[in-house]
């Protein structure tokens, strides 16, 4: 299930957007970029359309997925 990151309170929001850049094997090239860069460039891609958060019932999770 898609869930539009304009219902989530900032704090879920941000913590969704934390998760996923700190997973370990995200690349980012050859150059360190802080943590709040790399946040503020997926929060971008959200408002382009260019990355989602789905939810999966199953897994009862969430993440960010490239938008299809």
């Amino acid at each position: 299930m898609e869930i539009p990151y304009q219902q989530l309170s900032p704090e879920a929001l941000q913590g969704i957007i934390e998760a996923y850049v700190t997973l370990e094997g995200t690349e980012y090239g050859e150059q360190e970029v802080e943590l709040t860069h790399k946040v503020a460039q997926v929060m971008q891609q959200l408002r382009r359309g260019e990355v989602v958060i789905r939810y999966d019932s199953e897994q009862q999770s969430c993440g960010l997925f490239a938008q299809e």
